[in-house]
This record gives C-alpha cells, sequence and structure tokens, in this order.
C-alpha cells in the first residue's frame, strides 16, 4: 500500500511497538492504531494474534470481571478492543478460534452460572459469538450441537437483552443463516427450545425477561423455519401459554406479553413490539394462515379474559388532570381488548359467536364509554364495532345493532357530550371545576360515519337507521355539518388540494406520500432541460439547447424524484411554479411571444426601421412603446401612464389590414427651443446625447448581424460627421410624431 512506500508517511507506532524485543498484548491493545492495522491486514501484528495464548488472552479480556483495583483501560479500553479484533472479521483470527474446542469452551464459560454477567462484557461476548456464527457457520453450529447445554444456558439469560439477540439468530430467524445453512441450522427444529423460552413466564417475575422472551416467540412467528413456525401455533403450545398467563399470582406482565404473541400468531404482519418495526419489508418465509387449531385453543380461554375485564374488583386510584380513575384501565386490559380486536379481525365465524355468547362485545362498549379519555382503547374498540358491522354473517350484525343498541348509545353520548359527575363510574372529574367534554368523539364520528356509509349498500343497516328519527335528525343537523367543518381538504390554509389518494394510510412509505404527478413532472422537466432553462454553465449549451434531442433530456420517475428531492415545491398553486400540478411552465407564454414577435407580421420594426433609419440599440429599446397593446403588469419598466391610441397616417390608409402596424412613441418632452432637454424614460434613465448615439452606433453592429429589421437603407455611417447629420436627420423626422403624441396624452388626460 502506498504508506507502506518510504517518503511517503511515517511508521506506524503499531511498527514501533513489533520491532521491540518482548513487546506484550497489552502494549498493543493500548496503541490506537491496533484496529487499523487489522483491518489492513498486518501480517507481522495478525501472526503475533492469531496464536493460541494471544487468542486466549483475548478472550479473557471479554468473558472475565476486572479486578476492582484495575486500571480504567483494563476495565474498558481492553475488553472492547479485544471484541472488535475479532469482529474484524480476519479468517486468520477466527479460523484458529472456531477450531480449537478449548477456546470456544473458554468463551462460552461466559454463560456459566458462577460467572459475573455484566451487562458490557455481555455486550462483547454477544458480538463474538455472532460474528463467529455468521462467518463461520458451520463449525459453530457443530459445536452448539455437540454442547447442546449452551442452549439451556442462553435461555437462563434471557434477561440481558445481548444473549436475547444471540438466541434470536441460533433458532434460525437469521433468513441468510437458514437459507444458506439449512443442514447445520435445522436440528435446532428438534429440540425443546420454544418450551424452555414460554417456560420462563413461569418462573421468572422480572419484566425484562417476560419482554424478551415475548419477542423471540413473536420474531419466531414471522421469520422462523417452518418447524418451529408449527410449533409455537399447536393448540397444545397455545395452552401453555395461557397457563402462565391467567395464573393469578403472575404479575400482569406475563399476561400482556403472552397475548402479545397470541396477536403475533394471529396477524404476523402486526408488529406489537415496537423494535420489530424495522423488519416489515423482510417476510421471506410467508405470511403464516392462522391455523384454526390455533384460534380454537385461544377461545378456550377467552371467558377467562373476559372476566378480567370487571373493574369494579379492583380499588386503585389514578389521579389525572381532567379528574381520578378508580380504577385506571390498565396495560392488560387494554391488551385483552386488542387481542379480542385482532381476533375478529381474521374472519373466524367460531370467534365471532364465542365473543357474542361470552357478553364480550357488550363489556367492551361498556369500557368505551366508561374510559372516555383512552384513545388506545377507543381505537380496538373501534376495529371490533367495525369488524360486526362488516361481518358477512346476520348474527354480529344484529347483535351490534339490537342487542347492543349502538345508535342510542352514540345519540346519548352525543347528547351529553360532556363527562358526568358520577361516583360510581370509574373516571370522575375534579371537584370544583366544570366537567370537560369527553374524548371520544372523533371516534363516534368515525363509527357515525361508517354506520351511513353501510347504510348505502346494506339494507338491514337502512332500515335499522331509518327507524330511528332521532338518528335522522341528528345526521342532518350535527353529523353533516361536523363532517364539512372538518373535512380537513376544503380547508383554505395552503394545503394541496389534488391529492390522489386520500385514503391510504399514513403508515405507508415516505415515497407514496406526494401530492404531484412524478410522470408529469419527468415530461415538464425534460422540456425545461431540453429549452436550457437550467442549463450547466461549464457546457456550452447556450446555442445547442433549442436542438437538443428529446432523448438526451428525457428524465424518468427516479430521476424526477431526485430531482424534486432536492428542490421546494411551490406552494402557490396559480404561480405556474415547474414544481406544482397547476399550471406548468409559465417560461414557455413567455417564449411563445417571443416566436410570435419574430415571425407575426403584426410584430412591427421601430419608425427608424420605416423611415430608413439605423436599428434601435438596446439602450434606445427602453424608449419605445407599441400604441394598442396591453403593458405586462409585472414588468418593473411599464410605463407610468395609460397607453395612447394615434390616428393611422395617411400612407397607411392603402396599406392591407395584416400590413398596418401601431404606431411608436418616444417619451420625450417637446420645447419650442432650438435645444431638446433630455429625454427622460419610463425607468426615470436620462437618454443618451448624440455624442454618445455617435458611439454606440460606431461600436453596434450592423442590423444583418443583430437580426433587427431595417429599411430600405441599409448603409451606415461610415465617420463622426455623417453619425452626427444621421442622427439629426432621425430627430427632425420624429418631431412630428411626438409633437402628436403629446397632444394626445394632454387630451386624454
Amino acid at each position: 500500500m502506498f504508506w507502506r512506500i518510504a517518503g511517503l508517511s511515517t511508521a506506524s507506532p503499531v511498527e514501533t511497538i513489533l520491532d521491540k524485543e518482548g513487546f506484550t498484548l497489552e502494549e498493543l491493545l493500548d496503541e490506537d492504531e491496533i484496529i487499523q492495522e487489522c483491518k489492513a491486514l498486518n501480517g507481522r501484528l495478525l501472526n503475533f494474534l492469531r496464536e493460541k495464548t494471544q487468542v486466549e488472552q483475548l478472550i479473557k479480556y471479554i468473558i472475565e470481571e476486572p479486578p476492582e483495583d484495575a486500571e480504567n483501560k483494563r476495565m474498558f479500553k481492553f475488553p472492547f478492543i479485544a471484541s472488535e479484533i475479532f469482529t474484524c472479521e480476519i479468517e486468520m483470527i477466527l479460523k484458529p478460534l472456531v477450531e480449537d474446542e478449548e477456546l470456544m469452551i473458554l468463551l462460552f464459560s461466559f454463560l456459566e452460572s458462577k460467572q459475573a454477567h455484566d451487562t458490557s462484557l455481555a455486550a462483547y461476548f454477544s458480538k463474538v459469538i455472532i460474528c463467529l456464527l455468521v462467518r463461520k457457520t458451520v463449525p459453530f453450529m457443530q459445536f452448539v450441537k455437540d454442547h447442546q447445554e449452551i442452549l439451556k444456558q442462553l435461555v437462563d439469560l434471557i434477561g440481558i437483552t445481548s444473549i436475547m439477540e444471540v438466541l434470536k439468530r441460533l433458532i434460525g430467524t437469521d433468513e441468510h443463516l437458514y437459507t444458506n445453512y439449512t443442514n447445520a441450522m435445522q436440528w435446532i427444529e428438534d429440540t425443546d427450545i420454544l418450551e424452555m423460552i414460554v417456560d420462563k413466564f413461569g418462573s421468572s417475575d422480572s419484566p425484562d425477561v417476560h419482554a424478551n422472551a415475548a419477542e423471540i416467540l413473536c420474531t419466531v412467528t414471522r421469520f422462523a423455519p417452518p418447524g418451529l413456525g408449527a410449533k409455537i401455533s399447536s393448540p397444545s403450545f397455545i395452552r401453555r401459554l395461557f397457563q402462565h398467563a391467567l395464573e393469578v399470582t403472575r404479575p400482569k406482565s406475563v399476561l400482556v406479553n403472552s397475548l402479545s404473541v397470541c396477536i403475533s400468531l394471529l396477524d404476523p404482519k402486526r408488529f406489537t413490539l415496537g423494535a420489530y418495526h424495522i423488519y416489515g419489508h423482510q417476510l421471506t418465509h410467508g405470511t403464516m394462515v392462522t391455523n384454526p387449531e390455533t384460534v380454537d385453543g385461544m377461545l378456550g380461554n377467552l371467558g377467562d379474559l373476559l372476566h378480567l375485564l370487571n373493574v369494579s374488583s379492583d380499588e386503585g386510584i389514578l389521579l389525572t388532570t381532567y379528574g381520578k380513575l378508580q380504577p385506571p384501565l390498565g396495560k392488560h386490559r387494554l391488551k385483552i381488548v386488542e387481542f379480542i380486536s385482532v381476533l375478529l379481525t381474521i374472519g373466524s365465524e367460531s370467534a365471532e359467536k364465542e365473543v357474542i355468547r361470552l357478553g364480550g362485545v357488550k363489556r367492551i362498549l361498556d369500557l368505551f364509554f366508561e374510559y372516555p379519555y383512552n384513545n388506545f382503547l377507543h381505537h380496538h374498540v373501534e376495529n371490533v364495532i367495525l369488524s360486526y358491522l362488516e361481518s358477512k354473517n346476520t348474527e354480529p350484525l344484529d347483535h351490534i345493532l339490537s342487542e347492543c343498541d349502538l345508535v342510542r348509545k352514540i345519540l346519548e353520548a352525543e347528547k351529553d357530550s360532556t363527562l358526568a359527575a358520577d361516583l360510581d363510574k370509574p373516571t370522575v372529574p375534579v371537584e370544583g371545576r366544570k366537567p370537560p367534554r369527553i374524548g371520544s368523539i372523533g371516534h363516534l364520528t368515525r363509527i357515525s360515519n361508517k354506520l351511513t356509509q353501510l347504510a348505502n349498500s346494506n339494507t338491514e343497516i337502512q332500515s335499522h337507521l331509518q327507524e330511528n328519527s332521532e338518528w335522522t335528525k341528528w345526521q342532518t343537523d350535527v353529523l353533516s355539518k361536523r363532517n364539512t367543518l372538518e373535512n380537513v381538504y376544503s380547508w383554505a390554509c395552503g394545503r394541496p388540494t389534488s391529492l390522489l389518494d386520500r385514503t391510504r394510510d399514513s403508515d405507508d412509505d415516505d415515497y407514496q406520500d406526494r401530492d404531484y404527478d412524478v410522470a408529469a413532472l419527468a415530461n415538464n422537466l425534460s422540456q425545461a432541460f431540453r429549452y436550457g432553462i437550467y442549463s450547466n454553465d461549464d457546457m456550452d449549451e447556450a446555442q445547442g439547447s433549442m436542438e437538443r434531442d428529446d432523448e438526451d433530456v428525457y428524465f424518468d420517475d427516479e430521476s424526477a424524484e431526485v430531482v424534486i428531492s432536492s428542490l421546494r415545491l411551490g406552494d402557490d398553486q396559480e404561480s405556474g411554479s415547474l414544481f406544482t400540478n397547476s399550471n406548468w411552465f409559465a417560461f414557455e407564454d413567455e417564449r411563445e411571444a417571443k416566436e410570435r414577435s419574430m415571425s407575426s407580421p403584426l410584430a412591427s420594426p421601430s419608425p427608424k426601421a420605416e423611415t430608413g433609419g439605423d436599428a434601435d440599440d438596446d439602450d434606445d429599446d427602453d424608449d419605445d412603446v407599441v400604441i394598442g397593446e396591453e403593458v405586462n403588469d409585472s414588468d418593473d419598466r411599464a410605463m407610468p401612464s395609460p397607453s395612447v391610441e394615434t390616428k393611422p397616417e395617411d400612407d397607411g390608409a392603402n396599406k392591407s389590414e395584416d400590413e398596418k402596424t401601431p404606431g411608436w412613441v418616444e417619451w420625450r418632452e417637446t420645447s419650442d427651443s432650438d435645444e431638446a432637454p433630455p429625454l427622460v424614460m419610463g425607468n426615470g434613465e436620462v437618454e443618451m446625447d448624440v455624442e454618445e448615439k455617435v458611439n454606440n452606433t460606431e461600436n453596434s453592429s450592423s442590423p444583418e448581424e443583430s437580426g433587427e429589421v431595417s429599411g430600405s437603407d441599409t448603409s451606415k455611417p461610415t465617420g463622426p460627421e455623417e453619425a452626427t447629420k444621421a442622427a439629426e436627420e432621425e430627430e427632425e423626422e420624429e418631431e412630428p410624431s411626438r409633437m402628436e403624441t403629446d397632444k394626445a396624452v394632454k387630451e386624454k388626460s
């Protein structure tokens, strides 16, 4: 490498240590550049580190707790550097480790119960184990297979998150490992690893253990091989799970995390544990179809779960800003309602009937109105109601409308929308204050709108609503007005109104959240670059942009996305911005106007050209105004006075209508004196005098080169005297026209 060449860089400090006699491993670990030298495959360094003595010492730094009187670098730096050396994935170091059984036994001795399990050391240990599992899968899995007590030791330490990550990899939830090393990983399916994990719900009281065990089991339901997937969805496993969850003496965290596993079994795409939302697009083993036997196993314990929704026996009190909860709902009741919500969405007829038979829907609706400020609860109850309203069976629909009397409860809540001061209810307002408005109005509005929508296609719902005159009146007087008021797409607050998909879930990918047509944007960008609007200054495109082929400036959807991600979208729909869905390419109107002025006979030349004079300079263009044309308000050079129409000249009477040209005037004051005052233009500038015109005439290009229209006399002055004479003749010829114009302006004013 170039830094090894003499003269380009100084020698590495690691090389200096290696040149010494009797250097130690601690000296190398204390050097900051050792990791970089390992990644650079320093031969001398790797030959030293691959020795069994050095590998053994590196392992001890990772698994052994440092003495209390040890230095800081022994406590923190050396374990970190040792783990980083192993995770550099160097073959010369990993191979001697994984093939030496004594070293592997020493490494896994960290899991022994007599060993202290510091969380920092556990993280270093897990990094090394996962590195060996990924890079040396076959020999590593063979060692674990020969020493299966390692699995039990890992499960015992499942409360440590880094150990939990090792377990997830071992049981086959890593897609790459299981696909490429099926034979080496498949033996895990024949072990009782899942039973050992679920038994942690009954043997440990730590919430961390329960949460990590549930996370592993939820991961198995989504990514594990078919063997483990079939085992975890079996009725026997479900019964074992509910046995721990419904045990009275167990903490509530057991019930909450056990139900998370059941929810994941019913809906594998539903990520109940937030840490795994990143794996949403890695479902490769296929979505697990809910087994009817799995559902039946859950329904057998549904009665005991619904019994826990009764809050009358609890005596807890939680003070809030709006009052007090006696008792609070609690995580376990919220999780039960969520579980029933997911259970009803899978379309199981037996589940719908069982929930109705046990009175689950009535109890859930009561909780909806008893806890009017728990929006998590309202969300799940709304899903339960919609599941029954959209059911293909008539029994659930009749139950929710008639027996549960959903419409009447909605109208009562709307009629008295403040929190009732009833001491017998779970939610009590603060004494001495005005009761606040209940917080479930939004969900009630959504449910009411869903009822109205379904009534258009369901005769049973329609007849039920029409029979209730109070509902009809409330729908007309309150609901319709509320929907109009709360329609965010009609708010005049600058929000784009051209949303194509207003019903899309907000959890979709960000690249789909766009209010513009990418295909049209790509086409317009192509045209923009075709006309040289955004040309590169480094490339000579000023002359060739109009001649560029369409293929050279084609933009596909991906290119348009890249461009629009770096530019701000236009906020004004009427501004004609390039990046809006309204009038695209405002510059095109200007370009077309210029083309018409060059090609149309109505584009009149200057009066000097009509009289055979020279074409005007660019500086003189500000002095000319076309009579009869509308002055652009946006032009900063627009004249302050109104446009003046002049009578056509006598010689123009013989011309046809197409050949008539509008007159040209100059805004200058006339005087009876011999010396004319300086001309003041509309923008406040003073017209150049005759000598400046002479100089400009000498330096200006010919009419043929500038492309301007000239008269029949195409000759130009060759000297100062001729130029001065020509300029005086031009002023004399223009004097009558100016006098007529000034007279017309005075008359009109």
